[in-house]
């Protein structure tokens, strides 16, 4: 039971490449692959892909909860979390621009790609400094809205696959509603970013103290 929020964490890794190539595929850019789907074959791909990711964004809750119930945190699940988290939204991302690369999606999704990136690195210039970057409340809420409105868009983009009604209005409104979610965690995320960028100029240009 202790190895379970690893095991989930793991889990959301792997189903984060299968979403990410299940848009390609359905886009057409995976030739491969993509010669072997067409019509509602590609829709049905993509309808699997929105349920696989569902199932990945659950994880990202539950490995979490599992750790602090059972007391099985550690140092690998505690490296391998945040990890699997932008691993899924830059899956989630770069899939939908593989599927649909249209302005009111792509230039908020690239905010956020970008961003991502850019912390990351971050990151990695402070570790090197011994300077930590404390993961924020507005940071988690941030991982929340972008997959919500991740999901969102890929419900949008997989309508036909589940069947649901096909009124030009319907489908409008939902994918207005979703692209209206992806813009609003764009923003978030470069809120948080920004506020990563100035957190780590202060601490890096503090002065060193004296040592002995």
């Amino acid at each position: 039971m202790r190895q379970l929020p690893n095991l989930l964490t793991g889990a959301r890794l792997v189903l984060s490449l299968a979403v990410f190539l299940a848009l390609a595929t359905a886009g057409g850019a995976t030739p491969w692959l993509s010669d072997l789907v067409t019509g509602p074959a590609s829709y049905a791909l993509t309808a699997w892909a929105f349920a696989a990711f569902v199932v990945a964004a659950v994880t990202d809750f539950f490995d979490g909860w599992l750790a602090r119930r059972f007391g099985a945190t550690s140092l690998l699940g505690a490296i391998l979390d945040p990890i699997a988290d932008k691993v899924l939204v830059c899956a989630a991302a770069l899939g939908l621009m593989a599927l649909a690369p249209n302005p009111p999606i792509v230039i908020p999704l690239g905010l956020i790609l970008f961003r991502e990136f850019a912390v990351s690195a971050l990151r990695e210039v402070c570790a090197g400094r011994n300077v930590s970057l404390p993961v924020t409340l507005l940071a988690k809420w941030k991982t929340t809205l972008q997959l919500v409105a991740l999901g969102a868009e890929l419900l949008a983009a997989a309508w036909l696959g589940f069947g649901l009604p096909e009124a030009p209005a319907v489908v409008a409104a939902f994918a207005i509603a979703a692209h209206t979610l992806l813009w609003a965690a764009a923003v978030v995320t470069l809120v948080t970013g920004t506020q990563y960028a100035m957190q780590a100029a202060r601490a890096l240009s503090a002065p060193e103290p004296p040592k002995g």
